[in-house]
């Protein structure tokens, strides 16, 4: 999609982190904006912060569960009566928790599954038919490194972001062979500056759960390492970038991390020789700070 300005953009999880970040580039850009976030007073903030900034097209908000598929419709239908249209949908909101496979639980399952895949089913769903009719439009998935990796602890996560990923990769082939005027890309970042570490303050209190964080069990250290390692991580602002730049190209893959590359590569041969799975702590977090694993492959 070369021409973005006087277009409109649609961001879930568009109250912080890298949906704002991917708002205020395509405002930028000359678009019109439409945020959907379940923060509905961090939404109203962002709402007036990008309306301050300099840039055309003019902005809204909708509190939006992404989880919930008629919410994600109002989204669209906010978007067309008010904005005019929609052209751009960035289905962007995740939430994260931890720990053991063994020591999360139904709520835990349930509430990420809802937002970090669901989200992204009924973005598209929502999306993509009028994209179709009206000859135009570009779908990005928020997945993660963690889409094409593997990491402990982090299983419910993983298996939403592998999920976005295939998801991702199935939409784009069945629009080629439907025509093809649609594109889409799948947004993998490593570490950026967000506040996914304290994404329990947006659970449902029907999901919350009364046991500590599992991850608290395996290291009381571990949570403030993975906390120190999203501080020190990429300005979202570059991972907004990338992707405007990834819509106006057509770039499916958004790797935002050039030296996590030998990761997905590692993983791919180990895959390519049916061998084991490599065991070790998630990227950046030292060996000394998890339990030492046993090594799969002895």
């Amino acid at each position: 999609m070369q021409q973005l300005g006087g277009k409109v953009a649609v961001v879930t999880g568009g109250a912080s982190g890298i949906g704002y970040a991917m708002a205020s580039a395509f405002r930028r850009e000359g678009m019109s904006v439409a945020l959907g976030d379940v923060q509905e007073e961090a939404l109203a903030e962002a709402v007036e912060r990008l309306r301050a900034e300099e840039g055309d097209g003019d902005v809204i908000g909708v509190a939006t569960d992404v989880s919930d598929r008629e919410s994600v419709l109002a989204l669209r239908d906010e978007s067309l009566e008010v904005l005019g249209g929609a052209h751009v949908v960035c289905n962007n909101a995740g939430v994260a928790a931890g720990g053991l496979l063994w020591e999360t639980t139904a709520r835990d399952w349930e509430w990420i599954l809802g937002v970090n895949l669901m989200g992204v089913v009924h973005g598209i769903q929502a999306f993509v038919p009028g994209f179709v009719e009206q000859g135009e439009g570009y779908v990005v998935n928020t997945a993660s490194m963690a889409g094409v990796t593997s990491a402990p602890f982090m299983g419910p996560y993983n298996a939403t972001k592998h999920a976005v990923v295939t998801i991702s990769e199935t939409l784009y082939a069945e629009l080629q062979l439907v025509g093809g005027a649609v594109g889409v890309s799948v947004l993998c970042p490593g570490w950026v500056k967000t506040q996914i570490a304290t994404s329990e303050r947006n659970r449902p209190e029907d999901l919350r759960d009364q046991h500590p964080n599992a991850i608290e069990q395996v290291d009381d250290a571990t949570p403030s390492v993975l906390q120190g390692l999203i501080d020190g991580g990429l300005d979202a602002g570059e991972v907004a970038q990338l992707v405007v730049d990834g819509v106006r190209d057509g770039q499916f893959y958004l790797f935002t991390h050039d030296e996590w590359t030998p990761m997905i590569e590692a993983r791919t041969t180990r895959l390519l020789a049916a061998e084991n799975p490599w065991v070790g702590p998630p990227p950046g977090v030292p060996a000394e700070d998890v339990p030492s694993p046993v090594e799969a492959d002895a």
